[in-house]
């Protein structure tokens, strides 16, 4: 699922590229999955003719602003993506689509073409994303309930400490909780809690004041480095145990350490036991098994459960249904 880095990626490309500029063609997919509370008719006529003045972000949310609203928003869900022609956008596992052979894509959801003819879409192949037209996005959910970006609103370490010692919940789940930080998804946690030697599992009240600092600096450390570097992963330190975390149990090491896999926030959980332990009096008994790769377990984010993995054969079947109806209604 796209997370901070990655949709900052998409915003940042919008911003390099289509600032200032009109649109003059609109396409929006008659998917009223995706596109949530408009018509693709009425989504089209708001924004034909206007110009884009900025690229806005709040966690995992994006929206273009207009130099009037309303405002097209993207919630990039499971597998939302940017793409714009000829210019060169983080794509993310989940949400590649072969973009070389048809443009737009049959995953199109929102298509624009600019006056000097650059061409952006946001594809969606698994139809999890959420696409809004909205007067005013961050006085309305999903941006109005979330919580400070992990980015651009990073808490103090003061204020980050005191909340955490109000929260007696695991700690991963915490961070998975977008309406008390925005932006963290399954890797990012993972990986700050790797780097903060601390167990997914530890209740977050528990933790000490040098547990606290550390975590509030891995946390900023690790969202900047992916954000340096545009969201590529294949430049993301050699030390990070995301380069593992997809690997099956028993096959999955970091720096020479074994990597293990639990449930902790309801989601498939990758951790280094020799290196996070839980601590202090806290009792937890582990549960969860260990994940395979034909693991068929259904995972939801704290984000308005906008990432569920490995739908069953037959949500892709209709997937497929109605990813070539909507191909058919762009080409026309």
């Amino acid at each position: 699922m796209p997370e901070l880095p990655e949709v900052e990626a998409a915003r940042k490309a919008v911003e390099d590229n289509c600032i200032g500029k009109k649109i003059i063609k609109c396409i929006v997919a008659d998917d009223s999955k995706v596109i949530d509370g408009v018509s693709h008719s009425d989504f089209e006529a708001s924004v034909i003719g206007k110009t884009i003045v900025a690229a806005r972000r709040k966690g995992k949310n994006m929206w273009l602003q207009l130099d009037s609203p309303p405002f097209p928003s993207f919630q990039f869900g499971m597998a939302g993506a940017i793409y714009i022609k000829g210019v060169a956008v983080t794509k993310y596992k989940r949400s590649a689509v072969n973009d070389e052979d048809e443009w737009p894509s049959k995953y199109s959801k929102f298509f624009i073409q600019l006056e000097d003819g650059l061409e952006l879409s946001f594809t969606d192949k698994r139809r999890f994303a959420r696409v809004r037209l909205l007067k005013d996005p961050i006085s309305v959910p999903p941006i109005s309930e979330l919580g400070p970006d992990a980015l651009f609103e990073p808490m103090t370490l003061d204020v980050f400490t005191e909340r955490l010692h109000k929260k007696k919940t695991e700690i991963k789940a915490l961070l998975l909780d977008q309406s008390y930080i925005s932006g963290i998804g399954n890797w990012v946690a993972d990986e700050v809690l790797y780097q903060a030697r601390i167990h997914p599992r530890q209740i977050a009240s528990s933790l000490s004041a040098e547990n606290c600092s550390t975590l509030h600096k891995c946390i900023k450390e690790v969202i900047e480095k992916a954000v340096e570097v545009g969201a590529d992963s294949s430049q993301y330190p050699t030390t990070w145990i995301f380069h593992s975390r997809e690997k099956k149990p028993g096959k999955a090491f970091v720096d020479g350490n074994t990597i293990d896999f639990i449930t902790a926030g309801g989601r498939t959980t990758a951790y280094v036991p020799e290196l996070q332990k839980l601590s202090g009096s806290q009792v937890l008994k582990e549960t969860g098994k260990p994940r395979g790769k034909t693991s068929k377990k259904t995972s939801v984010d704290d984000d308005n459960n906008d990432d569920i993995e490995n739908p069953t054969k037959k949500e892709d079947e209709n997937l497929g249904k109605q990813q070539k109806d909507d191909f058919h209604f762009l080409q026309h």
